[in-house]
């Protein structure tokens, strides 16, 4: 008799792999050959970790690391609440939920709203671990596209009005948005306040770059429009606000009980949130904007230096970012993916070379994003300049190599 193949689960098998973290493990395998990479492909401020939170990690007095309450230590969740009031925005303490980074937000939310196979709509290119999470929970995402032509803004009413089933659960939304650098315009924002009333919907609102803008541009809130108060879960995190990402300190916030109290029992699964890393951004959520003033005009000058870089080389097309510190790249290639690898095992300009996202994973819809990638403008000016230089050199080397016009 044969035996029976042992296999994985189909979710197993069918969740992508980070288009992000995939090649991590040849970047270690380059720089032990001492060639230096010029790592754009992940949202990693090189700024340093505010003192503030590092005293309080060294500081630490006690005797046991014990765990943390569920929902978050009530001193965090507190220090969470005064952080979104100097934003202007009002939760109680019971309103938010301490998870473990922006990303368990997600899941979290996910779960809380979708029954397996249940869907939300979500517009793309999209911050790549939405597809994760999706697989994860046994949700499906429904893409609707975004183009560069247009800024990457949204799609009109009827659009996505055209989307919307008796699956569909909610709409995603990522603003300032990543990988895009979009903000959205609050014209935008009530047509989907209006399309969630009409619909019965609740609206994801990932806020984690929320104070990253540029240009005058405006952050609105989705927790901003009365009318959908009790829809809205907003996803948030302090990792890029503050240089603190492997603290994987986030929160889940929403005036609908219902959802906290379903929240609450998968925070509870998942035990606690790390409880140093808790403790450590309390200095900083109390008093976010002293910090945050400080860096926002720094982004803005390392994205004014990427993005008058790529205007210069031949055929590659993206649009200025207003918010986040992403810029989308479309190139005059076949295969990102391809393009990413070579770049990082085959290509180095002077002992240096480039890591960069390849685009193809931040859609859900098959054979999009194939000729474009995601820079993360996130190293120092003087950095950027030199990347953007190597960069060009290796653009240039792989489609005469690969006989692209």
């Amino acid at each position: 008799m044969a035996k029976k193949f042992l296999d994985i689960s189909k979710r197993a098998k069918e969740t992508q792999f980070s288009p992000i973290r995939k090649f991590v493990p040849l970047l270690h395998k380059v720089k032990k050959k001492g060639i230096k990479v010029f790592e754009l492909h992940i949202g990693q401020p090189d700024l340093p970790t505010p003192k503030e939170i590092l005293r309080k990690i060294k500081g630490f007095k006690g005797k046991v690391l014990a765990y943390a309450p569920s929902t978050g230590i009530p001193e965090v969740k507190a220090a969470w609440q005064k952080y979104y009031k100097d934003a202007g925005i009002n939760f109680d303490v019971s309103e938010i939920i301490v998870t473990t980074g922006g990303s368990e937000a997600v899941l979290l939310a996910f779960a809380t709203i979708c029954n397996p196979g249940e869907e939300i709509i979500v517009f793309e290119p999209f911050y790549t671990n939405y597809n994760g999470y999706a697989s994860v929970a046994g949700i499906k995402l429904v893409p609707l596209r975004t183009f560069a032509k247009t800024g990457f803004h949204l799609p009109n009413k009827k659009e996505i009005e055209k989307k919307i089933n008796k699956k569909t659960r909610g709409i995603l939304i990522c603003n300032p948005n990543n990988p895009t650098g979009t903000v959205y315009k609050k014209e935008e924002l009530k047509m989907i306040v209006e399309i969630a009333k009409k619909h019965n919907l609740f609206v994801l609102s990932d806020e984690v770059y929320r104070e990253f803008v540029y240009d005058g541009k405006k952050h609105y809130s989705m927790i901003s429009f009365p009318d959908i108060r009790q829809r809205v879960i907003l996803l948030d995190s302090v990792s890029k606000r503050f240089s603190a990402c492997g603290a994987r300190i986030g929160c889940l916030a929403s005036k609908n009980k219902k959802v906290i109290k379903g929240a609450t029992k998968f925070a509870q699964a998942r035990l606690s949130s790390p409880m140093i890393e808790q403790l450590a951004v309390v200095p900083l959520l109390k008093n976010s904007q002293k910090y945050i003033k400080k860096i926002i005009a720094e982004y803005k000058k390392r994205r004014d230096i990427v993005f008058e870089a790529l205007q210069k080389i031949p055929r590659v097309l993206c649009q200025k970012p207003k918010g986040a510190f992403y810029i989308t790249v479309k190139l005059p290639i076949e295969d990102s993916d391809h393009f990413a690898e070579w770049l990082l095992t085959k290509f180095s300009w002077k002992g240096k070379t480039v890591m960069v996202a390849p685009a193809a994973g931040f859609y859900a819809t098959g054979g999009l994003g194939k000729d474009e990638i995601r820079i993360a403008f996130v190293l120092s000016s003087l950095k950027l300049r030199e990347s953007m230089k190597v960069f060009k050199k290796g653009l240039e080397k792989y489609k005469k190599g690969r006989k692209v016009n």
